[in-house]
């Protein structure tokens, strides 16, 4: 399973009753998290605060990122009262900002893209007043199914390009990133207003200096969140850890990218993409 993990990677077990209840209501209604499905190590804090990040479009991807967890092949049909579902789970839970995310859909022409946006309008219909963030796959770079999310009513376009432009082989076969930059820059332009967010993951192999140049680059084409995390192997078959970043060297990361003028940025060991996503922007 790799190298154990440092002293400061440490987080509590989940078991607390809004955790359990979460859990509850995640089954009764068939949905899915990538808490759950990714493994975060941050599920025991979010679920006990009432905040999720929705996994629509099956659990299973048809591409396959070496650092991923989630179930790899051939996905099930779509499940035509997900959106609904997830609405009628946000009401229960009574949340004000939520995060629906999804695996890889290939095997679809928009990638579930309408999927979202049927989502997005049942969340907003049945939760008015709630801010919506869709952290959306590349969608093989169909702009189309890039305009029918952003127009979908949302207040955030997150989209991961989890590593440095020299890794992509290495971490994210079948991704560029290129088409994922792409991806966050033609969003910002089709709707100003949005704000749009993207993660790296860190410990993979990259230099400080491909980090700092990437930030500037997601700078200069008007990314407005960024996270940083450090990359934790879910499974002995997935990528291996290269190297634990120490807590100061996330708040350097901070401080940097602060310095370029990002409008949030969310820098730490435990630090995943929809990490108290609902600061990120008040």
């Amino acid at each position: 399973m790799g190298r154990r993990h440092p002293d400061w990677i440490k987080v509590k077990a989940p078991g607390n009753p809004n955790y359990l209840r979460l859990k509850r209501l995640m089954r009764e209604k068939n949905l899915h998290t990538v808490c759950e499905e990714a493994r975060c190590p941050n599920i025991g804090e979010c679920w006990g605060n009432k905040t999720a990040t929705f996994l629509i479009l099956g659990d299973t991807c048809t591409r396959g990122c070496r650092f991923c967890a989630i179930d790899k092949g051939k996905p099930l049909a779509l499940d035509p009262e997900e959106p609904r579902n997830v609405a009628l789970t946000v009401k229960e839970l009574g949340l004000d900002h939520i995060v629906v995310t999804s695996v890889n859909r290939d095997d679809l022409a928009d990638g579930g893209a309408d999927h979202f946006a049927r989502t997005v309008f049942w969340i907003k219909n049945l939760n008015p007043g709630i801010r919506v963030e869709l952290l959306i796959p590349d969608f093989e770079g169909n702009l189309a199914a890039l305009q029918t999310v952003v127009d979908s009513g949302i207040e955030i376009l997150n989209h991961n390009i989890e590593t440095v432009p020299r890794l992509y082989g290495k971490v994210r076969p079948g991704h560029t990133y290129e088409c994922s930059v792409n991806i966050l820059s033609t969003a910002k332009k089709l709707q100003p207003e949005m704000l749009t967010k993207t993660g790296m993951m860190l410990g993979v192999g990259e230099t400080q200096d491909e980090v700092m140049t990437t930030l500037h680059d997601l700078r200069a084409n008007d990314v407005d969140i960024v996270t940083l995390g450090q990359y934790l192997q879910p499974s002995a078959k997935l990528l291996q850890v290269e190297r634990y970043l120490r807590p100061e060297e996330f708040v350097e990361f901070k401080n940097q990218a602060d310095k370029l003028g990002f409008r949030h940025v969310e820098s730490g060991p435990l630090v995943r993409s929809s990490y108290h996503a609902w600061s990120h922007v008040n």
